[in-house]
């Protein structure tokens, strides 16, 4: 595939369930330039297209998202270290080490002068008092403020 266009659109997190699928709904869209990136082996990928540049990146690593972000014009920018919240409640620490990806994709879009950069949290934002609960419905939009994160 000829990447030179700098019209490469980029998934972080693209071996994630949701990654996964926002890199079928763009192939499905028309797009030919997609770059798809994830620490997991490929084989352990939700989704993975032979059409698409597939890359085993650590994220965590400011070079790496150099070359994520090299010649691309969009990112979307799923990547963390997470799991559900078995996993976030015994590795708060590492979770938080998410800062690191998020910070480094930036730097790396606005360097590369990507155009259009898009962020979705891993976090849970309703306010913990509103949680307690998990009687349908236990959680509502208007819940969300005043926020009470997770603090993984």
């Amino acid at each position: 595939m000829n990447k030179k266009s700098g019209k490469i659109i980029v998934v972080t997190g693209a071996g994630g369930f949701i990654g996964g699928s926002l890199v079928a709904a763009l192939r499905a869209r028309g797009n030919e330039e997609i770059r798809a990136v994830d620490i997991k082996p490929e084989a352990e990928w939700y989704q993975k297209f032979e059409d698409v540049e597939n890359l085993r990146l650590d994220l965590n690593l400011r070079e790496n998202c150099e070359i994520a972000a090299e010649g691309a014009r969009e990112i979307y920018n799923l990547a963390a270290n997470m799991g559900g919240m078995g996993f976030i409640e015994k590795n708060k620490a590492l979770c938080m080490l998410s800062v690191l990806i998020n910070t480094h994709m930036l730097q790396a879009a606005m360097k590369h002068g990507v155009e259009r950069y898009f962020y979705a949290s891993s976090a849970c934002v309703y306010n913990a008092d509103e949680q307690r609960t998990f009687e349908a419905p236990s959680l509502k939009e208007e819940d969300a403020y005043p926020a009470m994160a997770e603090d993984g």
